[in-house]
Protein backbone atom coordinates (compact mmCIF):
# COMPACT_ATOMS: atom_id res chain seq x y z
CA UNK A 1 0.00 0.00 0.00
CA UNK A 2 1.16 3.52 -0.50
CA UNK A 3 0.38 6.19 2.08
CA UNK A 4 0.86 9.73 1.63
CA UNK A 5 0.86 11.68 4.63
CA UNK A 6 0.56 15.68 5.33
CA UNK A 7 3.64 16.50 7.58
CA UNK A 8 3.92 20.14 7.41
CA UNK A 9 4.04 20.21 11.30
CA UNK A 10 7.28 18.35 11.25
CA UNK A 11 9.01 21.14 12.68
CA UNK A 12 12.50 20.66 14.10
CA UNK A 13 12.77 21.94 17.55
CA UNK A 14 9.23 23.68 17.43
CA UNK A 15 7.01 20.42 17.96
CA UNK A 16 3.78 21.22 19.72
CA UNK A 17 0.67 18.98 19.89
CA UNK A 18 -0.22 18.79 16.35
CA UNK A 19 3.60 17.65 15.59
CA UNK A 20 3.88 16.04 18.60
CA UNK A 21 0.75 13.67 17.40
CA UNK A 22 2.62 13.30 13.90
CA UNK A 23 5.71 12.71 15.11
CA UNK A 24 5.10 10.13 17.59
CA UNK A 25 2.50 8.44 15.85
CA UNK A 26 4.28 8.30 12.05
CA UNK A 27 7.65 6.78 13.53
CA UNK A 28 5.63 3.47 14.87
CA UNK A 29 3.58 3.64 11.99
CA UNK A 30 6.12 3.37 9.42
CA UNK A 31 8.36 1.14 11.52
CA UNK A 32 6.12 -1.23 11.81
CA UNK A 33 4.51 -1.72 8.45
CA UNK A 34 8.03 -1.65 6.58
CA UNK A 35 5.69 -3.68 3.85
CA UNK A 36 4.31 -0.26 3.07
CA UNK A 37 5.36 2.62 1.13
CA UNK A 38 5.08 6.25 2.78
CA UNK A 39 5.54 9.53 0.98
CA UNK A 40 5.72 12.72 3.34
CA UNK A 41 4.53 15.86 2.07
CA UNK A 42 6.01 18.85 4.05
CA UNK A 43 5.59 22.65 3.15
CA UNK A 44 9.33 23.58 3.27
CA UNK A 45 12.88 22.18 4.17
CA UNK A 46 13.09 19.23 6.38
CA UNK A 47 15.08 18.04 8.79
CA UNK A 48 16.50 14.23 7.88
CA UNK A 49 15.23 13.00 11.52
CA UNK A 50 11.78 13.09 10.06
CA UNK A 51 12.65 10.71 7.12
CA UNK A 52 11.53 7.70 9.85
CA UNK A 53 12.51 4.72 7.70
CA UNK A 54 13.93 3.67 4.24
CA UNK A 55 10.20 3.16 3.24
CA UNK A 56 9.57 6.79 3.20
CA UNK A 57 10.14 9.28 0.14
CA UNK A 58 9.74 13.06 1.34
CA UNK A 59 8.77 15.97 -0.87
CA UNK A 60 9.01 19.58 -0.52
CA UNK A 61 5.61 21.41 -1.80
CA UNK A 62 5.33 25.22 -1.92
CA UNK A 63 4.54 27.73 -0.61
CA UNK A 64 4.86 27.10 3.02
CA UNK A 65 1.31 27.26 3.98
CA UNK A 66 0.81 29.39 7.17
CA UNK A 67 -1.99 31.52 6.38
CA UNK A 68 -5.31 31.20 4.37
CA UNK A 69 -4.64 31.91 1.54
CA UNK A 70 -1.45 29.81 0.93
CA UNK A 71 -3.65 26.94 2.86
CA UNK A 72 -5.86 27.02 0.13
CA UNK A 73 -2.70 27.01 -2.53
CA UNK A 74 -1.15 24.16 -0.86
CA UNK A 75 -4.17 21.80 -0.11
CA UNK A 76 -6.21 22.43 -3.34
CA UNK A 77 -3.22 23.17 -5.60
CA UNK A 78 0.11 21.69 -4.58
CA UNK A 79 -1.19 18.19 -2.73
CA UNK A 80 -3.43 17.16 -5.62
CA UNK A 81 -0.46 17.86 -7.94
CA UNK A 82 1.61 15.80 -5.74
CA UNK A 83 -0.61 12.99 -5.44
CA UNK A 84 -1.51 12.71 -8.95
CA UNK A 85 2.27 11.40 -9.14
CA UNK A 86 2.58 9.52 -6.10
CA UNK A 87 -0.91 7.74 -6.76
CA UNK A 88 -1.23 6.77 -3.25
CA UNK A 89 -4.24 4.51 -2.03
CA UNK A 90 -4.67 7.12 0.83
CA UNK A 91 -3.50 10.56 2.06
CA UNK A 92 -3.80 11.20 5.17
CA UNK A 93 -3.96 14.44 6.89
CA UNK A 94 -3.00 14.97 10.81
CA UNK A 95 -3.90 18.43 11.20
CA UNK A 96 -7.46 19.49 10.45
CA UNK A 97 -6.95 20.25 6.87
CA UNK A 98 -7.76 17.73 3.59
CA UNK A 99 -7.85 18.76 -0.37
CA UNK A 100 -10.99 19.06 -1.75
CA UNK A 101 -9.27 18.74 -5.02
CA UNK A 102 -7.76 15.32 -4.72
CA UNK A 103 -8.84 12.39 -5.89
CA UNK A 104 -7.64 9.55 -3.85
CA UNK A 105 -9.23 8.00 -0.39
CA UNK A 106 -8.49 10.76 2.49
CA UNK A 107 -8.56 10.31 5.59
CA UNK A 108 -8.34 13.10 8.47
CA UNK A 109 -7.63 13.63 11.90
CA UNK A 110 -9.48 16.86 13.96
CA UNK A 111 -8.20 17.59 16.97
CA UNK A 112 -10.44 20.01 18.20
CA UNK A 113 -13.40 22.36 17.18
CA UNK A 114 -12.57 24.93 19.78
CA UNK A 115 -12.85 27.95 16.56
CA UNK A 116 -16.62 27.13 16.66
CA UNK A 117 -16.87 27.58 20.68
CA UNK A 118 -14.12 30.69 21.04
CA UNK A 119 -14.23 32.45 17.42
CA UNK A 120 -12.81 35.41 18.71
CA UNK A 121 -9.58 33.38 19.77
CA UNK A 122 -8.68 33.80 16.57
CA UNK A 123 -8.29 36.26 13.11
CA UNK A 124 -11.17 36.95 11.46
CA UNK A 125 -10.22 35.38 8.12
CA UNK A 126 -8.81 32.03 9.50
CA UNK A 127 -12.22 31.86 10.88
CA UNK A 128 -13.76 31.95 7.58
CA UNK A 129 -11.50 29.67 6.09
CA UNK A 130 -12.32 26.74 9.25
CA UNK A 131 -15.81 27.34 9.56
CA UNK A 132 -16.14 27.08 5.56
CA UNK A 133 -13.56 24.59 5.34
CA UNK A 134 -13.68 22.33 7.84
CA UNK A 135 -17.31 21.09 7.60
CA UNK A 136 -16.24 20.59 4.19
CA UNK A 137 -13.33 18.38 5.17
CA UNK A 138 -15.38 16.29 7.42
CA UNK A 139 -17.83 15.13 4.64
CA UNK A 140 -15.30 14.88 2.29
CA UNK A 141 -13.25 12.13 4.44
CA UNK A 142 -13.48 8.67 4.12
CA UNK A 143 -12.63 8.34 7.68
CA UNK A 144 -11.67 10.45 10.89
CA UNK A 145 -9.44 10.36 13.55
CA UNK A 146 -10.34 12.76 16.60
CA UNK A 147 -8.59 12.56 19.94
CA UNK A 148 -11.40 12.47 22.63
CA UNK A 149 -14.82 11.43 22.64
CA UNK A 150 -15.54 14.72 23.56
CA UNK A 151 -14.26 16.01 20.18
CA UNK A 152 -15.77 13.07 18.27
CA UNK A 153 -19.76 14.41 19.82
CA UNK A 154 -18.52 17.83 19.03
CA UNK A 155 -18.16 16.69 15.40
CA UNK A 156 -21.22 15.04 15.29
CA UNK A 157 -23.03 17.61 16.88
CA UNK A 158 -22.24 20.79 15.00
CA UNK A 159 -21.23 19.06 11.63
CA UNK A 160 -23.95 16.26 11.43
CA UNK A 161 -21.24 13.89 10.97
CA UNK A 162 -21.67 10.14 10.63
CA UNK A 163 -20.20 9.04 13.71
CA UNK A 164 -19.70 5.15 12.67
CA UNK A 165 -17.09 7.31 10.14
CA UNK A 166 -15.03 8.69 13.39
CA UNK A 167 -12.17 6.68 15.41
CA UNK A 168 -11.45 8.16 19.04
CA UNK A 169 -7.43 8.03 19.00
CA UNK A 170 -6.08 9.30 22.36
CA UNK A 171 -2.81 11.25 22.50
CA UNK A 172 0.13 9.86 24.67
CA UNK A 173 3.50 11.04 26.32
CA UNK A 174 6.83 11.02 25.10
CA UNK A 175 8.99 8.28 27.20
CA UNK A 176 11.32 11.31 28.41
CA UNK A 177 8.20 11.62 30.78
CA UNK A 178 9.11 10.15 33.83
CA UNK A 179 9.50 9.87 37.23
CA UNK A 180 12.45 11.82 38.70
CA UNK A 181 14.53 11.31 41.78
CA UNK A 182 14.76 13.38 44.86
CA UNK A 183 18.37 14.84 43.30
CA UNK A 184 17.00 14.97 40.21
CA UNK A 185 13.85 17.24 41.56
CA UNK A 186 16.68 19.15 43.31
CA UNK A 187 18.47 19.90 40.41
CA UNK A 188 15.80 20.86 37.77
CA UNK A 189 14.12 23.53 41.02
CA UNK A 190 17.69 24.89 41.59
CA UNK A 191 17.91 25.87 38.08
CA UNK A 192 14.47 27.39 37.35
CA UNK A 193 13.19 28.75 40.61
CA UNK A 194 16.29 28.47 43.64
CA UNK A 195 15.38 25.55 45.15
CA UNK A 196 12.09 26.20 45.36
CA UNK A 197 8.72 24.12 45.04
CA UNK A 198 6.65 25.28 41.94
CA UNK A 199 3.39 24.84 39.81
CA UNK A 200 3.53 24.54 35.89
CA UNK A 201 2.53 25.21 32.77
CA UNK A 202 2.96 23.63 29.21
CA UNK A 203 1.67 25.15 26.27
CA UNK A 204 1.57 27.77 23.21
CA UNK A 205 0.34 31.48 24.95
CA UNK A 206 -2.75 32.18 23.67
CA UNK A 207 -6.24 33.04 24.16
CA UNK A 208 -7.75 29.68 24.85
CA UNK A 209 -4.99 28.55 27.17
CA UNK A 210 -6.30 30.93 29.97
CA UNK A 211 -2.83 31.91 31.36
CA UNK A 212 -4.72 35.63 32.06
CA UNK A 213 -6.45 33.58 34.59
CA UNK A 214 -3.82 31.67 36.04
CA UNK A 215 -1.92 33.98 36.92
CA UNK A 216 -4.32 35.93 38.66
CA UNK A 217 -4.65 32.93 39.96
CA UNK A 218 -1.36 32.26 41.18
CA UNK A 219 -1.19 35.72 42.61
CA UNK A 220 -4.39 35.45 45.00
CA UNK A 221 -2.60 32.18 45.84
CA UNK A 222 0.64 33.78 46.99
CA UNK A 223 -1.22 37.22 48.52
CA UNK A 224 -3.31 34.15 50.79
CA UNK A 225 -0.71 31.81 52.17
CA UNK A 226 2.95 31.94 52.91
CA UNK A 227 4.05 29.37 50.49
CA UNK A 228 7.29 29.31 48.85
CA UNK A 229 5.84 28.14 45.24
CA UNK A 230 6.85 29.89 42.03
CA UNK A 231 5.02 29.76 38.93
CA UNK A 232 7.00 28.04 36.20
CA UNK A 233 5.03 28.65 32.65
CA UNK A 234 7.03 26.72 29.15
CA UNK A 235 5.79 27.91 26.05
CA UNK A 236 6.08 30.54 23.62
CA UNK A 237 4.13 34.02 23.63
CA UNK A 238 1.63 32.50 20.23
CA UNK A 239 -1.07 35.41 19.10
CA UNK A 240 -3.45 37.77 21.27
CA UNK A 241 -1.59 38.05 24.05
CA UNK A 242 -2.21 41.13 25.31
CA UNK A 243 -4.04 39.88 27.99
CA UNK A 244 -1.57 37.77 29.83
CA UNK A 245 1.00 40.53 29.70
CA UNK A 246 -1.19 42.96 31.34
CA UNK A 247 -2.40 40.42 34.07
CA UNK A 248 1.59 39.82 34.61
CA UNK A 249 2.27 43.38 35.15
CA UNK A 250 -0.57 43.98 37.19
CA UNK A 251 0.45 41.13 39.55
CA UNK A 252 1.98 41.48 42.66
CA UNK A 253 4.16 38.46 43.26
CA UNK A 254 5.53 38.34 39.54
CA UNK A 255 8.89 38.02 40.93
CA UNK A 256 7.84 34.82 41.14
CA UNK A 257 7.08 33.73 37.66
CA UNK A 258 9.21 32.13 35.93
CA UNK A 259 8.80 32.17 32.07
CA UNK A 260 10.93 29.95 30.12
CA UNK A 261 10.04 30.20 26.56
CA UNK A 262 9.21 27.28 24.12
CA UNK A 263 11.30 23.99 25.77
CA UNK A 264 12.61 21.10 23.84
CA UNK A 265 10.95 17.63 24.95
CA UNK A 266 13.89 16.59 27.34
CA UNK A 267 14.10 19.71 29.17
CA UNK A 268 10.52 20.05 29.56
CA UNK A 269 10.05 16.96 30.52
CA UNK A 270 12.61 17.67 33.50
CA UNK A 271 10.43 20.70 34.12
CA UNK A 272 7.61 18.49 34.38
CA UNK A 273 9.18 16.02 36.62
CA UNK A 274 10.48 18.36 39.67
CA UNK A 275 6.81 20.30 39.78
CA UNK A 276 4.78 20.04 42.52
CA UNK A 277 1.86 20.14 40.33
CA UNK A 278 0.77 20.81 36.70
CA UNK A 279 -1.81 23.64 36.76
CA UNK A 280 -3.76 23.40 33.50
CA UNK A 281 -7.09 25.36 33.48
CA UNK A 282 -7.38 25.94 29.60
CA UNK A 283 -10.71 27.24 28.41
CA UNK A 284 -11.10 24.64 25.89
CA UNK A 285 -8.83 21.16 24.58
CA UNK A 286 -9.74 18.48 21.67
CA UNK A 287 -7.13 16.36 24.65
CA UNK A 288 -4.77 18.16 26.99
CA UNK A 289 -1.52 16.01 26.27
CA UNK A 290 0.39 18.03 29.17
CA UNK A 291 -2.19 16.36 31.51
CA UNK A 292 -0.68 13.03 30.62
CA UNK A 293 2.93 13.86 30.15
CA UNK A 294 2.37 14.89 33.98
CA UNK A 295 0.84 11.33 35.19
CA UNK A 296 3.71 9.86 33.66
CA UNK A 297 5.27 11.37 35.55
CA UNK A 298 3.74 11.38 39.02
CA UNK A 299 2.75 14.86 39.16
CA UNK A 300 -0.88 15.72 40.26
CA UNK A 301 -3.02 17.70 37.85
CA UNK A 302 -5.10 20.65 38.46
CA UNK A 303 -7.05 21.25 35.61
CA UNK A 304 -10.35 22.89 34.03
CA UNK A 305 -14.59 21.01 34.16
CA UNK A 306 -14.51 21.90 30.53
CA UNK A 307 -14.40 20.27 27.22
CA UNK A 308 -12.12 17.31 27.19
CA UNK A 309 -10.16 17.53 30.57
CA UNK A 310 -12.64 15.60 32.49
CA UNK A 311 -12.25 13.12 30.30
CA UNK A 312 -8.66 12.88 29.47
CA UNK A 313 -7.93 13.56 33.43
CA UNK A 314 -10.49 11.27 35.31
CA UNK A 315 -9.91 11.44 38.66
CA UNK A 316 -6.26 11.94 38.72
CA UNK A 317 -6.91 15.47 38.03
CA UNK A 318 -8.31 18.22 40.63
CA UNK A 319 -10.98 19.56 38.53
CA UNK A 320 -11.73 23.27 38.56
CA UNK A 321 -14.21 26.19 37.11
CA UNK A 322 -11.36 27.59 34.71
CA UNK A 323 -12.93 31.25 35.12
CA UNK A 324 -13.31 31.09 38.63
CA UNK A 325 -9.77 32.49 39.91
CA UNK A 326 -10.65 31.75 43.50
CA UNK A 327 -11.20 28.13 42.67
CA UNK A 328 -7.87 27.87 41.01
CA UNK A 329 -6.09 29.40 43.85
CA UNK A 330 -7.47 27.37 46.11
CA UNK A 331 -6.95 23.98 44.05
CA UNK A 332 -3.07 24.89 44.41
CA UNK A 333 -3.78 25.19 48.42
CA UNK A 334 -5.03 21.82 48.53
CA UNK A 335 -2.50 20.18 46.61
CA UNK A 336 0.18 22.19 48.02
CA UNK A 337 -0.55 21.77 51.59
CA UNK A 338 -2.46 18.53 51.85
CA UNK A 339 -0.21 15.35 51.14
CA UNK A 340 -2.83 12.40 51.24
CA UNK A 341 -4.78 14.48 48.70
CA UNK A 342 -1.34 14.76 46.26
CA UNK A 343 -0.69 11.16 46.44
CA UNK A 344 -4.27 10.19 45.77
CA UNK A 345 -3.98 12.53 42.91
CA UNK A 346 -1.11 10.56 41.84
CA UNK A 347 -2.63 7.23 42.50
CA UNK A 348 -5.40 7.84 40.24
CA UNK A 349 -3.03 9.32 37.87
CA UNK A 350 -1.15 6.25 37.09
CA UNK A 351 -4.30 4.52 36.86
CA UNK A 352 -5.48 6.72 34.18
CA UNK A 353 -2.50 6.76 32.46
CA UNK A 354 -3.17 2.95 31.35
CA UNK A 355 -5.70 4.12 28.92
CA UNK A 356 -3.11 6.59 26.62
CA UNK A 357 0.35 5.87 25.26
CA UNK A 358 1.69 6.69 21.90
CA UNK A 359 1.70 2.91 20.70
CA UNK A 360 -1.78 2.46 21.07
CA UNK A 361 -2.55 6.19 19.07
CA UNK A 362 -0.19 4.68 16.28
CA UNK A 363 -2.29 1.56 15.94
CA UNK A 364 -5.45 3.15 16.18
CA UNK A 365 -4.63 5.78 13.50
CA UNK A 366 -3.23 2.98 11.45
CA UNK A 367 -6.80 1.82 11.48
CA UNK A 368 -8.16 5.13 10.36
CA UNK A 369 -6.06 4.95 7.31
CA UNK A 370 -7.09 1.29 6.34
CA UNK A 371 -10.43 2.19 6.87
CA UNK A 372 -9.78 5.08 4.54
CA UNK A 373 -8.78 2.93 1.76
Amino acid sequence: MVVAVNTRFLLKDKLEGIGWFTYESLRRIVAKHPEHQFHFLFDRAFDPSFVFGPNVTPHVLRPPARHAALWYLWFEWSVPRALRNIKPDVFLSTDGYLSLAAACPQALVVHDLAFEHFPTHVDALSLWYYRHFTPLYADKAKSIATVSSYSKQDLVTLYDVDPAKIDVVYNGANEAFRVLNPDEVAAVRQRYTAGQPYFFFAGAVQPRKNVDNLLKAFDHFKSLYRLPHKLVIAGRFAWKTESVKRAYESMTHKDDVVLTGHLGRNELAAVTGAADALVYVSLFEGFGIPIVEAFQCNVPVITSNTSSMPEVAGRGGLIVDPLNVEAIAAAMRDVACDPPLKQKLIAAGKEQLKKFSWDLTAERLWQTVLKAK
